[in-house]
């Protein structure tokens, strides 16, 4: 980011705009968290997250070369890599399933991490935009 953008204001409506995604990406972690579903794949699969996603799309070009710029992509890149990463664990753990159940482990513990990634990457970039600063 040069200096002449992180100079460009921000409308106020924008960052609201950019906590309601970090809300609905928040909320389909949660939803992992306190249902059957893991972090990761509700994340990925669920609604909030997806609104999320379309809402970031919408809006990219308004904050093109602005601080806040660093927080669109951050989200598109943390749920597009979760995505990434699901497919990849099911695809080293599918073959794994007909060894002893080898891959339902391989499969619990692969989620899990990309979980725990994902709520990392939600809370980091939050906390930064509450503090106003690009992530």
């Amino acid at each position: 980011m040069t200096d002449t953008a992180a100079a460009r204001t921000v409308a106020p409506n924008l960052v609201s705009y950019t906590h309601w995604m970090y809300a609905l990406h928040a909320a389909s972690a949660i939803l992992g968290i306190l249902t059957s579903a893991a972090v990761a794949t509700a994340f990925v699969f669920g609604i909030p997250s997806i609104v999320a996603v379309i809402m970031n799309y919408v809006k990219r070009g308004e904050v093109r070369g602005t601080w806040l710029d660093s927080h669109f992509g951050w989200q598109l890149r943390t749920f597009w890599f979760a995505a990434l990463w699901i497919v990849l664990v099911g695809l080293f753990s599918a073959p794994l399933v007909l060894a002893l159940g080898l891959g339902i482990l391989t499969w619990i513990l692969g989620i899990t991490i990309v979980g725990l990634w994902v709520v990392y990457r939600v809370v980091r970039g939050w906390l930064a935009l509450k503090d106003g600063r690009p992530i």
